[in-house]
């Protein structure tokens, strides 16, 4: 085996891994939701992803400013990623982490393809508008539309769709990011502006209680989902989309709902229900055919 294609296989074992722990959040993050309001869980969560962020930013040697002109997009994305959490575990609070898992990661690629169509005023080709159809379905068979609509909110599902929808509004001012400077420093300064946006709207008695009440369960969570799945899983899945392409590094995502689903099954013991499989299935055509290169 040459040094390229060891290289190569290091980069997928590594990618594989971040994926899984993408996956394992959602478990994760359901544990977490069960000790406090959401928005309080959102605050722990964020000091502990900065702090576990700071030795990665250091050892990227990244510059710690950017361009004042990246200020203003700066606080929206934090805005956005503090809407997008709390939605997250709010949605876990009262909904299916593997359902959840499957739904957001599913419908976020496709939302965000169909976003970029409306904002570029730009006319889908046929694999596109097939792709496109197939996640409608995919979002109907997912969130259940068939049956009583009260199910809807009540289950999490409308929140994991909001969140999807947010995550999809924040990765086309993300993607600018390397405009305003270094892609680590914009992370850096946007999780120090998420954390500062949400402040104001945690309750303190509720933050009070749960730092007196929380035990090694719910620190392990908070610890496994902002070091393991956001600070090095996703620090790992930007580099390998530098060194595989954003094409090959991509099409990793397909297993993140299938690695939610199953260690919400083997963690939570959450049932794999038929309407979340055929979802998730559809889901997965629905980006392989929007990806899909005309012949």
């Amino acid at each position: 085996m040459n040094q390229q294609n060891k290289n190569e296989k290091l980069l997928f074992i590594g990618i594989l891994f971040s994926m899984f722990m993408w996956g394992l959040s959602w478990p994760s993050g359901k544990v977490a939701a069960g000790y406090g309001a959401p928005m309080t869980v959102v605050l722990i969560r964020y000091v502990v992803v900065l702090i576990s962020f700071i030795p990665i930013f250091m050892f990227m040697k990244a510059p710690l400013l950017i361009n004042k002109k990246g200020v203003l997009p700066l606080l929206i994305a934090g805005l956005l990623l503090s809407l997008y959490t709390y939605l997250f575990f709010f949605g876990l609070k009262n909904g299916l982490a593997g359902a959840g898992g499957v739904l957001v990661t599913t419908m976020n690629p496709i939302m965000a393809y169909g976003l970029g169509l409306i904002i570029n005023r730009k006319k889908p080709t046929r694999n596109e508008s097939i792709g496109l159809l197939l996640g409608i379905l995919a979002g109907a068979s997912l969130l259940k539309l068939w049956g009583n609509l009260d199910e809807l909110f009540a289950s999490g599902n409308l929140y994991f769709l909001l969140a999807a929808f947010v995550w999809a509004v924040m990765s086309r001012i993300t993607s600018t990011a390397s405009k305003y400077g270094s892609s680590f420093s914009f992370s850096l300064w946007m999780y120090v502006a998420t954390i500062v946006i949400v402040i104001p709207f945690v309750d303190l008695s509720d933050f009070t209680s749960l730092m007196q009440h929380a035990d090694g369960y719910f620190w392990w969570n908070i610890v496994f989902s902002a070091l393991f799945a956001t600070s090095l899983a996703t620090t790992y899945y930007f580099y390998a989309t530098t060194a595989l392409g954003p094409e090959k590094a991509s099409s990793f995502i397909f297993l993140v709902p299938v690695s939610a689903a199953l260690s919400a099954w083997l963690f939570l013991g959450e049932a794999l229900l038929p309407h979340t499989i055929i979802g998730g299935i559809l889901g997965i055509a629905a980006v392989y055919m929007i990806n899909r290169k005309k012949s």
